[in-house]
């Protein structure tokens, strides 16, 4: 419970400092009030370029590719986020929308950043595959750097051949949860982003 409670502090001394930086002679300039009574978060994944262009797709070993991720706040306050990326094969279960369930893979980064009402954070992914194997019909990676730091992916993660489109794929997942003051945990926001990833040519 106490750590619940350092957890709370944390989070309520963060915001102050978002406004206390924030902050104009005139406080509505920083009080963003919604034009419309819908209140939403925004999560898009952009290319090298910072645009939908150029998106990485087939994957070597050894080699880094770089996305970026963004998150736009237009919920009416400043919103403390994480975001939970996660690598699925084809058959692994990806969030549904209807009932707002995220995957049951695990994450194997995460970022966690404050965003006030009304701005938009944005960093670098960057992500490469360390090592795979490929055995008979199915392909295993197993081990990733994603922003410099190496993760051990479940050998349970293998792909298989892909009869229809010829190769191995795999889904690098990108998950938006925020926290919750009533409940003091991160709750999904039942926003995500995925990026297919052909790793043929990757053993």
């Amino acid at each position: 419970m106490t750590e619940a409670k350092d957890f709370r502090n944390f989070f309520i001394a963060g915001v102050m400092t978002l406004i206390l930086v924030a902050a104009t002679p005139t406080i509505a300039m920083f009080v963003h009030l919604p034009s419309s009574s819908a209140s939403f978060s925004e999560l898009s994944l952009l290319g090298p370029e910072l645009d939908a262009r150029n998106y990485p797709f087939n994957i070597k070993r050894n080699e880094t590719y770089r996305v970026y991720v963004s998150v736009g706040n237009r919920l009416g306050q400043t919103a403390y986020y994480q975001i939970l990326v996660k690598l699925r094969n084809q058959t692994q279960a990806s969030p549904v929308t209807s009932n707002s369930t995220p995957s049951t893979m695990p994450a194997l980064y995460q970022y966690n950043f404050f965003a006030a009402n009304g701005d938009t954070w944005q960093s670098e992914l960057t992500f490469s595959i360390e090592n795979s194997t490929k055995q008979n019909q199915t392909s295993a990676i197993e081990r990733m750097i994603i922003n410099r730091v190496t993760v051990t992916l479940d050998p349970a993660s293998q792909a298989t051949w892909n009869i229809t489109r010829a190769g191995f794929y795999y889904q690098l997942l990108l998950e938006l949860w925020r926290y919750n003051l009533a409940s003091e945990a991160f709750q999904y926001d039942n926003r995500f982003v995925g990026l297919w990833l052909n790793v043929t040519d990757s053993h």
